[in-house]
């Protein structure tokens, strides 16, 4: 029998627990609700739960490396300190060649994927980036290709004058296999124009997404969150992405992303606090009732916090990444990548059973 950790819990968390325990479906109000709650305890134990039922006490990481051909970009996003202009200090754009010596010099055996991101570089034509994935894949073709953000996906239909399906199309003949969650931010068309995000609108987003998903692919999905967004723009993201899930049923993961503040010398104030990262984890997994995984993303909210987080909803820690550059170019104090026996020892620290995968969540190695 389900027993909450607090025992004198309102009328309103009671309904939302007996919700829980018979496999219903939580609403706006029941996410809000969740979030205006200072029953942190509860609400962590009601995600556990549902995490419980869905993936035991498994736990998933991937070997994986971090790829960035280039971060000059068209975008001047207000939370972004990744990009740069054409020219400017420290901006750059790799060739397939270049990219591949890279790898080379910093790969370790075990990879399976390669994370692809970078900047809307409207300087090089849509067949450069088609070409940069091909050079990999020609290169490397036992290591999957997950590549490009949704935005980055809209954007290439501006500079090629192609449709969605047409750009995806080509990009999966270069071997693309996945798309990363990132550009999602908050799906919101109010908050995109407040923080100016240049880049795909809501309805893009969401469209690009559905698109892959008819083409056969499954993606990832995200949320940047601890800016101006409200309780309630966060849960009404939550509900956008679990409608396509409806629809499409081609996510295979949530991930709450915890905004990082510009400077790395940012103090405590400027960052999101333990309490609102382990909050938003555990109300991702109670309102995505039909994704199969919420990730705990070690390089946003830390190691320790992470391990804590396996409690709260989360079974995957993302993977090795090796020199995460985005999130550290905005102020994470986190490492850049962790090693294969470094994210065993961290799930293993939870009490949980680590679990090698690949990108679509096939067991690799289980280490009990």
């Amino acid at each position: 029998m389900f027993t909450t950790a607090t025992t004198n819990i309102d009328r309103r968390m009671a309904e939302i627990v007996e919700k829980v325990k018979q496999g219903e479906r939580l609403t706006l109000e029941d996410g809000v609700y969740l979030y205006e709650s200072d029953d942190l305890l509860t609400i962590g134990q009601l995600a556990n739960e549902v995490n419980l039922r869905k993936n035991g006490k498994k736990v998933y990481f991937i070997e994986n490396m971090s790829l960035y051909f280039t971060n000059i970009c068209e975008s001047h996003c207000a939370f972004c300190n990744f990009r740069k202009d054409q020219g400017e200090e420290g901006s750059y754009t790799l060739s397939g060649e270049e990219m591949i010596a890279y790898v080379e010099q910093h790969i370790n055996p075990g990879v399976r994927e390669f994370h692809i991101v970078g900047g809307h570089n409207q300087h090089v034509p849509f067949q450069y980036y088609v070409d940069s994935l091909k050079a990999l894949n020609d290169r490397f073709p036992d290591i999957t290709l997950k590549a490009y953000t949704a935005a980055e996906i809209e954007f290439f239909t501006r500079i090629s004058g192609l449709s969605t399906k047409e750009v995806l199309t080509e990009l999966q003949k270069a071997g693309l296999k996945s798309l990363t969650g990132g550009g999602a931010e908050i799906l919101s068309d109010q908050y995109r124009e407040k923080m100016k995000v240049e880049k795909a609108n809501v309805d893009q987003y969401l469209d690009v997404h559905r698109t892959a998903h008819k083409l056969g692919m499954k993606t990832h999905t995200t949320m940047l969150y601890g800016s101006i967004e409200s309780h309630e723009d966060r849960i009404r993201h939550m509900i956008q992405i679990r409608e396509l899930q409806d629809e499409t049923g081609g996510f295979m993961v949530f991930i709450p992303l915890s905004m990082q503040p510009r400077n790395k010398n940012a103090g405590i104030m400027r960052r999101n606090s333990a309490y609102e990262d382990l909050k938003t984890i555990a109300i991702s997994r109670l309102m995505l009732d039909n994704i199969q995984h919420i990730k705990a993303y070690f390089i946003n909210i830390g190691v320790q916090l992470t391990q804590v987080a396996l409690t709260f909803g989360a079974s995957d820690v993302h993977g090795t990444i090796l020199k995460e550059q985005i999130s550290h170019a905005a102020g994470a104090l986190t490492p850049d990548g962790l090693t294969r026996k470094e994210l065993v020892w961290l799930v293993k620290g939870a009490g949980r059973i680590p679990v090698e995968r690949d990108t679509f969540y096939n067991e690799v190695q289980v280490y009990e």
